[in-house]
């Protein structure tokens, strides 16, 4: 979530805040078959059937796949490799964007296609992966609301499949709201939360929700910016527990589940910091420095990699990180501390991640899973 929902927050309130792996290369061969000259009509076949580039060379130790960054303040999208390559972008350099501040940025259930918010502009939208076309939109570019068909600050959009097809849902921060919304209809089927009610007091109602990540059973993780915790709602909207973070930091962002059932969760200040901590409210591991090369400005976003490695967005240090939580260094970095830019290495706020595993390849319609948010019964 970027800094201009704060200025939206009722007087009193904190100022609000603001991955999918690596992929393998799709193979190719040391030995090139015979060139074997085409007819006009085969042409035309290899042209439709012709794979999508894949260029990612692999994993390494500390990232085990590739990153897709939403570069919010450039509109586009990358994903870029362990080798700090990339190898996938949207737009394609030198074509406009379509993109207006694409604030949060995952890939769906199969990998073919790329769920953004655009949170300053009330607009959610869904990019065939292959085709880099907008297939999607849900909201009115520029124009916040609270009626069917607008938003108002939408933060972290998932797409899910389900029985009856598939969904997607968002936080809507300043409606104070979370979304069910039907793909095939656009309609609403279902709502956490009251329009514009700022009361925390869940599930009934939200005080700047900004994160909504999926959980085990078709629950859900909410983070309540002004209620500095995350609650867990199991599939019916029911609270199961809650987690208060520490009262020294506040602005808590977009917490989410690590691979061994805890939550991590970045908190969106100058500087920034990370909590780690169990569902029983214990603090396991935090991170917070006031100077140096390491100090966060304003990370929106942590995960937990299945290798145990934190990868962060810090978002106004223009870069995204990779920390080893035994000693707390920054082992891999993507963009200039606090240099924004557009060549290659260069970000300008990036304001979201997803991970892509190794053996996955984008574009191609692979099964659920592998998610680093994937639980089993998630979808509804």
């Amino acid at each position: 979530m970027t800094a201009s929902w704060k200025h939206w927050l009722a007087a009193g309130a904190v100022a609000v805040l603001g991955l999918a792996g690596c992929g393998r290369s799709a193979g190719s061969s040391a030995h090139p078959a015979p060139h074997t000259p085409k007819t006009p009509a085969k042409q035309a076949a290899g042209k439709k059937s012709a794979p999508i580039p894949w260029h990612s060379q692999g994993s390494s130790p500390i990232l085990p796949g590739d990153v897709l960054i939403a570069d919010s303040h450039n509109n586009r999208i990358l994903l870029v490799t362990p080798q700090k390559k990339i190898v996938w972008q949207f737009p394609s350099p030198g074509q406009p964007s379509p993109l207006h501040d694409d604030d949060d940025v995952f890939f769906g259930p199969h990998w073919d296609e790329i769920i953004t918010n655009q949170e300053g502009y009330d607009v959610v939208s869904i990019i065939n992966f292959k085709t880099k076309r907008v297939v999607w939109n849900y909201g009115h570019g520029g124009q916040p609301g609270s009626a069917p068909g607008y938003l108002h600050t939408p933060d972290d959009a998932f797409l899910y499949n389900s029985p009856q097809g598939q969904y997607v849902t968002v936080a809507d921060i300043a409606n104070q709201r979370i979304l069910f919304i039907r793909r095939s209809t656009h309609q609403i089927f279902k709502q956490y939360g009251q329009t514009g009610v700022q009361t925390i007091n869940p599930p009934a109602t939200y005080s700047a929700p900004n994160g909504d990540f999926p959980a085990p059973n078709g629950g859900m993780l909410v983070t309540q910016i002004n209620g500095n915790d995350a609650i867990l709602l199991n599939r019916n909207n029911q609270v199961v527990w809650t987690v208060h973070f520490p009262p020294q930091f506040y602005y808590p962002s977009d917490a989410n589940f690590t691979p061994h059932g805890n939550i991590i969760v970045a908190f969106y200040t100058n500087p920034g910091a990370l909590i780690k901590m169990s569902p029983a409210g214990k603090v396991l591991w935090q991170y917070s420095l006031s100077s140096g090369p390491g100090k966060l400005n304003k990370p929106s976003l942590a995960v937990e990699l299945p290798n145990g490695m934190i990868m962060v967005n810090d978002d106004h240090n223009d870069r995204v990180i990779i920390i080893n939580p035994q000693t707390k260094q920054i082992v891999w970095q993507y963009g200039h501390t606090g240099v924004p830019g557009t060549a290659p290495g260069y970000l300008n706020v990036p304001d979201g991640m997803d991970f892509l595993p190794a053996g996955i390849v984008p574009g191609g319609h692979n099964p659920v899973g592998h998610h680093l948010w994937s639980y089993p019964g998630e979808g509804r």
